[in-house]
């Protein structure tokens, strides 16, 4: 949900505004409107410096330290001394990778006098090097002319001809020897081990980086908010709006009396723009970051989190559909646990790991194998293969998908009385009424709750009431005629359109089947290879196709069972709720405040 904000104002004279800066970063509550992005070259010279040491810091985590690499104390600067180091390291790897190259093109020539060779040339007698494939070089030529072969092997033939050389394949003479180039390795290798070793003492101080990098971004948040200040009375005063949750009204207040600053406060209204806070439980917290992929809502708007985090959960669940991928998933979110960089998202892929297991199971598939067959679990209520001559998993999507719809028009006719009153909202409500009152209707009478003659009247009276909202009541400030034309427009569209939107969630379905069938696939392939299983080295064929198909498949399966849901969340239930992403995030000033 979204939490209430108290707008604060303040009226200081010109010069204070570090003093009251300063108290609001210790209160840690108020965000302040300002820019996100540098306003002249000191705060662009900020963002840099920001920009600079997430650099170091990630260029210093990319760099693994092989064994037997003693680190050595670094003193000093550790921003600049970071910086070059980094630069050596990388100068060192490019300059490396040229020298091996190298030295393994010159191995096949051996060691040569250079001098020599010039001395040769000058003389009239140039030694020329070739290259050709092993099939174009022809035996003969080492009786027609001075050639010496180096190396010949299947994937070609190296070779030195003293004199005149009319023959194909001539590169250009080598300019150093093998031991030459060989030695000029080993001590760029040397350099490289010590820089490594430098390399290794900065890994140590990482966390002093990150804490440059904490301050740094809290001086460049601090100057952007200085200049939110707006003067008044000829530069006299300067004044300041800022926004905190009103839950913590008592605890601002209380450390704004301190700050002998002018200050007042009014509760924040939707025309104040004021910044937006998720207040949601553990669970749907973790579902707050597809939120703002798609951008968090307007002061008057609502939350949509909650309902992505039951709805993107099950859909994301129906796609892979299989309970041993759902074990992977969450052994994979366990190991996340451990890396810093994906900390945050270990509790969301291990809840997605654990929805998948259960809608897995329920579908009775395990690694694309039917465990329904499984002596182990006979008699046990799986979900139905058929649900009204109609595959079951198919019904189900569809099943989901209106329920799905349907809840997002309760939604938007709760949010639109809520901003705009129950008389201006008698049209969204007409096609609730009609729409999801149908629905259940329809749905009891399929169950057998209502007869045949009740489900007729009630539908009657049902297609009445809310053909005068839609029809005559959709805006109560215009011509009756203008609200009938609207009406029908309206109609066109959503009739049109809510089809499409039902028809969108057979991807639930489909993908879930496309997933199951090439595991399948894989299962088969893997079975015939294996036959009776009598001979133990077709196991090792086997357990690689099995292995590496299902690999494959449940990264195939992730990446489309994370899009497709997060599709239906954005178009199809935001389109029929009326979701607007309109707001901005609740940013307040700290001491400790990165991004």
């Amino acid at each position: 949900m979204i939490s209430p904000m108290t707008k604060y104002s303040f009226i200081l004279l010109n010069g204070g505004q570090e003093g009251l800066l300063e108290r609001l970063q210790e209160i840690g509550l108020v965000d302040v409107t300002r820019s996100e992005k540098p306003v002249d070259d000191r705060s662009t010279k900020m963002l840099g410096e920001v920009e600079l040491i997430t650099g170091l810091i990630q260029g210093l985590e990319k760099i693994e330290i092989p064994e037997g690499i003693e680190p050595e104390p670094i003193d000093g600067d550790i921003v600049r001394l970071t910086g070059g180091m980094l630069m050596r390291y990388s100068d060192d790897t490019v300059a490396l990778e040229a020298l091996r190259k190298e030295v393994e093109n010159l191995k096949v020539w051996g060691t040569f006098d250079a001098e020599r060779l010039k001395a040769l040339s000058e003389a009239g007698v140039p030694i020329h090097f070739h290259v050709l494939p092993t099939k174009l070089f022809k035996p003969e030529w080492e009786e027609q002319y001075a050639l010496s072969v180096a190396k010949s092997d299947k994937t070609g033939t190296w070779f030195m001809v003293a004199g005149p050389d009319p023959l194909p394949g001539e590169i250009h003479a080598p300019t150093a020897d093998y031991a030459t180039k060989e030695q000029e390795l080993q001590e760029k290798e040397a350099h490289l081990q010590r820089v490594l070793c430098r390399i290794a003492g900065a890994k140590e101080r990482i966390d002093e980086l990150k804490q440059r990098r904490e301050e740094a971004y809290v001086h460049l948040d601090r100057y952007l908010a200085h200049a939110s200040f707006v003067p008044a009375a000829e530069n006299t005063l300067v004044t300041l709006v800022g926004y905190a949750p009103t839950e913590n009204d008592e605890t601002v207040s209380a450390a704004l009396e301190e700050t002998g600053v002018y200050w007042f406060k009014d509760a924040a209204k939707v025309e104040d723009n004021p910044p937006i806070r998720f207040r949601n439980n553990k669970f749907v917290k973790m579902f707050e970051v597809l939120t703002d992929m798609y951008g968090r809502p307007a002061y008057d708007g609502f939350d949509p989190t909650p309902f992505i985090a039951v709805f993107f959960l099950l859909f994301f669940a129906f796609c892979m559909g299989d309970a041993g991928y759902g074990l992977i998933l969450i052994g994979i979110g366990l190991l996340l646990k451990k890396v810093d960089s994906f900390k945050s998202f270990a509790p969301l892929v291990v809840t997605l790991g654990i929805g998948t297991f259960v809608i897995g199971f329920l579908f009775h598939t395990f690694f694309s194998m039917d465990i329904s067959q499984w002596r182990i679990f006979q008699g046990f209520p799986f979900l139905p293969a058929k649900i009204a001559g109609y595959d079951g998993t198919m019904v189900l999507a569809l099943i989901v998908g209106i329920v799905h719809l349907c809840l997002a028009m309760i939604v938007k006719t709760y949010n639109a009385t809520k901003v705009k009153g129950f008389a201006n909202s008698l049209g969204t409500w007409g096609w609730t009424l009609l729409i999801v009152g149908g629905t259940a209707v329809g749905a009891l009478a399929l169950v057998g709750v209502l007869d045949k003659e009740l489900t007729k009247w009630i539908i009657i009276v049902l297609g009445i009431v809310s053909a005068v909202g839609i029809f005559l009541l959709n805006d109560l400030h215009r011509n009756p005629l203008i609200n009938i034309g609207s009406g029908l427009w309206e109609s066109y569209n959503t009739v049109t359109g809510l089809l499409g939107d039902v028809l969108s969630y057979l991807r639930l379905y489909a993908l879930g089947l496309a997933g199951s069938m090439l595991g399948k696939a894989f299962n088969d392939i893997g079975a015939m290879i294996l036959g009776d299983g009598h001979s133990i080295p077709l196991w090792i064929p086997f357990i690689l196709i099995v292995l590496v198909g299902h690999t494959l498949n449940i990264a195939m399966a992730a990446l489309g069972a994370f899009v497709h849901p997060l599709r239906l969340n954005f178009l199809e239930f935001f389109k029929n709720s009326g979701y607007e992403a309109a707001g901005r995030d609740y940013h307040p000033l700290k001491k400790t405040t990165t991004k």
